[in-house]
């Protein structure tokens, strides 16, 4: 018997993913089930490829059925999410895939989300600096975006090292449109997407911005600053994140924290990822495509410094809804219940 965990919002594609790799992995046995309107449907209705759940229902989210496993993933939407959360006792640990507990400042919370805000968790993204130790030690971890995932983890080796400047920052990501959720909307038909890249939420509006600023001005220690430009790519899967920076200038009076020469953004992401299990900085001039991420928790880098324009470019690549969001959460589930870390959890991609 494994620890029994629950999924709240298993219907979405976040959701299926969760009972996918919950399936796979050797430590966890999977308890309740819930989603909302699907609650009484099959689970092999929308999740057709989960042959191993035949016979499994959906059940009504109840707070009380939930509280029967000794974890609960929540994939649901931010505003059911904090609601679900204060319900459940204090004692269950709890992982929350929305966005209902990552960022710190009210203002910005209301500014972009325009609810309520519920608070702060630990926030779960194990690479960054210290992280480990902070969600071992929770029982509430919020799980990072997927947009914010590849470009916090692209730019902060830069940014702590002090070869990239805070304050220019401009980032250019492709997702796939499940990133989107499976709720039904007119832009994301097949006949919308096919053939066609988009974008959209441009000018500073996408929330996943202030979540990236959070992130990156806690591990520099200076305020930072991020232009994001999202797109919608034509694929089910996938995250490529364009990161570019402007390279930092020693100053006459002290000594640069860090060089700003032709491999420097290479060897900052290449010192800083060594031994992490799910992190391949590629080889220099081998660069990520999301075709190599598919299935995986895995993230792929590549960085150089563009001397004509001097500015540091990272490119990141990652499966949207592993490392994205199941995944990751399940790799924070490890994390807290004092498993092995890559537990359930692979940095294979699937391929062709």
């Amino acid at each position: 018997m494994g620890v029994r965990v629950a999924v709240a919002g298993a219907s979405g594609y976040a959701g299926g993913e969760l009972l996918r790799l919950i399936a796979g992995h050797p430590d966890l046995e999977l308890g309740p089930v819930t989603a909302g309107t699907n609650a009484g449907a099959a689970v092999t209705a929308l999740h057709p490829h989960l042959t191993g759940l035949t016979g499994r229902t959906f059940e009504e989210t109840d707070p009380d059925r939930l509280a029967s496993a000794d974890l609960v993933f929540l994939a649901l939407h931010h505003e059911e999410s904090a609601a679900m959360a204060a319900r459940l006792p204090a004692e269950i640990a709890v992982i929350d895939l929305s966005a209902s507990f990552r960022l710190s400042d009210p203002g910005n919370w209301v500014s972009f989300y325009r609810t309520e805000h519920a608070g702060r968790w630990v926030y779960g993204l194990p690479e960054l600096p210290g992280a480990r130790e902070q969600i071992s030690a929770a029982r509430r971890v919020a799980a990072p975006g997927c947009y914010a995932t590849a470009t916090i983890l692209a730019l902060t080796p830069l940014l702590v090292g002090g070869v990239a400047e805070p304050a220019d920052i401009v980032v250019v990501a492709a997702s796939g449109t499940s990133g989107a959720g499976r709720t039904p909307a007119h832009s994301l038909l097949a006949t919308e997407v096919m053939g066609s890249v988009s974008g959209y939420q441009v000018g500073g509006v996408h929330r996943h911005t202030p979540e990236i600023e959070q992130a990156l001005t806690e591990a520099a220690g200076v305020p930072v600053t991020v232009s994001f430009t999202p797109l919608l790519a034509p694929m089910p899967r996938g995250i490529l994140a364009t990161c570019t920076a402007r390279l930092a200038q020693p100053t006459p009076t002290a000594a640069p924290r860090g060089t700003a020469g032709p491999g420097a953004p290479h060897q900052a992401l290449a010192s800083a990822y060594a031994g992490e299990p799910f992190i391949q900085v590629l080889p220099e001039g081998r660069w990520p495509s999301t075709a190599s991420t598919v299935g995986s928790n895995a993230v792929h880098l590549q960085a150089v410094a563009d001397a004509h324009a001097g500015r540091a470019v990272v490119v990141a690549a990652l499966d949207n809804l592993v490392k994205g969001a199941a995944g990751q959460a399940v790799q924070i589930a490890n994390l807290m219940l004092g498993l092995p870390e890559a537990a359930g959890l692979t940095a294979n991609g699937v391929a062709p």
